[in-house]
């Protein structure tokens, strides 16, 4: 154990001590750090021990999430981080769920899609409705661009852990091994069978765990291991095009994000700490 403690202890030092300065120099991103405030918000119950995805629940304050193996299962949250109601999927399997969404309509998306090794054939997300657990959709897709199961390792970049609901389809943020290009794919929000397109790419250097976008549209966060990078959101435009700030995190692996409001999100960590990110 003492090798595996060791590598966790210098990806923790490495994580904290990540700065901004690739991305503000490749991409065009600015260092936005003295904008927000950084809080503690709770601990997450240990039910919920590998807390991957965050999605609003129906009533202020609450927000559902679940572990990435395991039941299938999602799990109502308050603020504090303690489990308030269980929801049970039935009928799907919980192989490896690293997301979570929602839309307009309270629907859930639910992405099946951890794939660190690129050998992943069987990828999708489940849309289910919390008055309706019982009943769930799959939507199963796989990359049109990767043609090797695993490819070289340089270009194993077919690991998407982030995604979110926008005007009808799904947006897929790539992990970014291999070249450090994080890839952004689009999905139907519709059941069915897909080869989603690569819609861009840009630098980012740490690895990508989560995204959202908030309520008005007008920009969305990328969730990295120690920072968030928020991009401006112009309609008709790729959602790449206008990188805008990066947001260096406290200490610990950053898993979930998900908007409270048009500024400011709530993120959690593979700790199980809860913090508000909020706009100062």
């Amino acid at each position: 154990m003492l090798p595996l403690k060791i590598l966790l202890f210098f990806f923790s030092v490495k994580t904290a001590l990540s700065t901004c300065h690739c991305e503000n120099k490749k991409s065009g991103f600015q260092s936005g750090r003295r904008l927000y405030a950084v809080s503690k918000m709770g601990k997450l119950s240990t039910v919920v021990n590998e807390s991957s995805g965050l999605a609003l629940a129906d009533s202020s304050g609450f927000y559902w999430t679940h572990n990435d193996q395991g039941k299938a299962a999602l799990y109502k949250i308050n603020s504090s981080g303690q489990v308030v109601d269980t929801l049970p999927l039935t009928g799907i399997k919980n192989n490896d769920w690293e997301e979570l969404a929602k839309d307009n309509s309270q629907h859930l998306y639910i992405g099946d899609m951890g794939n660190n090794r690129n050998t992943r054939k069987n990828l999708a997300i489940y849309k289910v409705h919390p008055n309706t657990p019982r009943q769930s959709n799959q939507i199963a897709f796989r990359y049109s661009d990767q043609k090797d199961f695993p490819p070289a390792k340089k270009d194993r970049n077919f690991d998407c852990e982030a995604f979110f609901w926008h005007a009808d389809s799904l947006y897929l943020f790539s992990k970014n091994r291999g070249n450090k290009q994080v890839k952004l794919y689009a999905l139907p929000d519709k059941p069915g069978e897909y080869a989603t397109e690569k819609q861009g790419d840009i630098f980012i250097k740490s690895q990508v765990t989560a995204a959202d976008m908030n309520p008005s549209q007008t920009e969305m966060a990328v969730l990295t291991y120690g920072k968030i990078f928020i991009f401006e959101v112009k309609p008709g435009e790729n959602l790449l095009t206008h990188p805008n700030l990066c947001i260096r995190l406290p200490r610990g692996q950053a898993e979930a994000l998900v908007y409270v409001n048009d500024t400011d999100f709530v993120i959690t960590n593979e700790k199980g700490k809860m913090f508000m990110v909020k706009r100062k």
